[in-house]
């Protein structure tokens, strides 16, 4: 229903902000880490959002990058986790460093975050890499080229996956990767370049 919303920032605290647009106040739920990264009180800005709706609530999630708002749907999208314990897991950690410990099985990362216990974590990993294996299976075979590439160089492969993770299709990561030198680097510094050639 809303996917961004762009306003004067009126409120700015603990757990949430409010936004006013044209007269209208959007109170809008924020992780504290995306809190502390918006402008000051009286600031225009643009906030990604997330419409929860319940019987009894409905309720906006905001957040600073496309990113955010794609590991939050995906946190969502697995069986016992609410809007509340995504936003807190958004708290303490990247994007990008949940997508890559949930490539290479980095239980212990993802453990470590508040309210995920051993069996949570297992559970994060096992169905969002499922996921990931499905968008593979559709995808098989349209770029041979790329294809060579991955199985060549491992640490653009994990990067991939992990993008995949925050819900990029095979597609649009190949398109941001291919003209850039990927030779000598870390799979998290694949995914930040990816990341950035795929907000352009």
């Amino acid at each position: 229903m809303f996917a961004y919303i762009k306003g004067s920032l009126e409120v700015k605290t603990r757990g949430y902000i409010v936004i006013d647009v044209n007269g209208v106040g959007y109170k809008i739920f924020m992780s504290e880490t995306a809190i502390e990264k918006i402008g000051d009180i009286g600031q225009i800005i643009k906030i990604h959002t997330y419409l929860k709706v319940r019987e009894d609530d409905m309720s906006l999630y905001g957040f600073n990058t496309n990113e955010e708002l794609r590991m939050f749907e995906l946190l969502l999208s697995v069986s016992g986790i609410g809007a509340k314990s995504a936003i807190n897991m958004l708290s303490n950690i990247t994007p990008s460093s949940f997508a890559l410990a949930v490539i290479t099985n980095d239980v212990a990362k993802i453990k470590a975050l508040p309210g995920v216990g051993p069996k949570t974590a297992q559970r994060i990993i096992l169905e969002l890499k499922d996921k990931i294996k499905t968008q593979e299976e559709i995808t098989l075979g349209e770029n041979a080229q790329e294809k060579v590439l991955i199985e060549e160089n491992e640490n653009v492969s994990e990067a991939i996956s992990a993008l995949q993770v925050l819900g990029y299709s095979k597609k649009e990561i190949e398109k941001a990767l291919e003209k850039e030198n990927k030779e000598n680097m870390t799979i998290e510094q694949i995914i930040k370049l990816g990341l950035k050639n795929l907000a352009r």
